[in-house]
């Protein structure tokens, strides 16, 4: 026990200074509780209220894509300039070091190959897993108008009560299947859906007409996912537009790691995304780092 001899009287009690009360500074998530706004808040830059995720979890479903062949060669040079990572946690076991300070988002609804109907999914990781691993959130799959829409709708909304339960925010992943509109109109439905149920936020494609209308209509942040790999400056301009429209950052993987330059390419992706830089600008500091080698 302390010796309460000689203690000094309390004095500074600021009496004319209300006590202050912090606002969260992502869009809906104010009333969340302490833990999930923490760990939304290393997913997220609090100065510029948006993140870079490096999503590298495309062989849960179709193995070694083309640049994640050698995750320990190719991606974790990528680590230092990405805010987030989304993987599984195969990879995360076998190849990340755990000396990172990097946010993580955990994939754990999986299930089905792309030799098979990729709606078809379930919860593939427990709740226990996440906690273990001390990840920043979890990622499901969502397919809206898929043929196990319902399932995985399920699955979702499972996570988001046991994610809740125990702090760990929920990120809905909007998949489009070949069948599916690529159109506002879609991802208005898809992320409001997700966005009613409880997901905390929401990773879907840019479409370039009425994109602000999608951000707009769903009460949660909004990721954009990079998608198919298409030229540089195309995907900095696509990255700018979907930010300037709303969207609180950016999930982008081939368009990164299937880069000519990928450490390059990150850079200027974050530039981009935290800074506000133009495509032109960014697209200018991607051939200079990439000269630089």
């Amino acid at each position: 026990m302390a010796d309460t001899d000689g203690i000094r009287e309390a004095k500074n009690f600021y009496i004319d200074r209300p006590q202050t009360c912090e606002g969260f500074f992502l869009k809906g998530s104010n009333s969340l509780d302490w833990g999930i706004k923490n760990r939304l808040a290393r997913i997220f830059n609090p100065v510029s209220g948006r993140t870079v995720m490096l999503a590298i979890d495309h062989g849960y479903f179709q193995g070694p894509t083309t640049g994640l062949e050698r995750v320990d060669v190719n991606i974790l040079p990528l680590v230092p300039y990405a805010d987030t990572l989304m993987l599984t946690r195969g990879i995360l076991r076998s190849v990340v070091p755990p000396s990172t300070q990097k946010a993580i988002v955990l994939r754990v609804s999986g299930g089905a190959s792309i030799l098979k109907e990729l709606s078809n999914e379930d919860i593939a990781v427990d709740i226990e897993e996440s906690i273990r691993l001390n990840v920043c959130a979890m990622a499901v799959q969502v397919f809206i108008g898929g043929e196990y829409e319902k399932e995985s709708i399920i699955n979702m909304t499972r996570m988001v009560d046991i994610g809740n339960r125990y702090g760990i925010p929920v990120l809905a992943v909007t998949a489009v299947g070949k069948d599916m509109a690529r159109d506002a109109k879609y991802f208005q439905l898809a992320c409001r859906i997700c966005a009613e149920l409880g997901a905390h936020y929401i990773k879907t494609y840019y479409v370039e007409k009425d994109f602000d209308t999608v951000t707009a209509s769903c009460p949660v942040p909004i990721v954009m996912a990079g998608g198919k790999k298409i030229p540089e400056l195309d995907a900095l301009t696509m990255a700018y537009n979907a930010v300037q429209q709303g969207a609180s950052g950016v999930d982008m993987g081939r368009n990164i790691f299937q880069s000519d330059a990928p450490v390059a390419m990150i850079q200027a992706v974050s530039a981009v995304v935290h800074e506000s830089m133009t495509p032109a600008d960014a697209f200018e500091l991607y051939k200079s780092l990439k000269d630089k080698g």
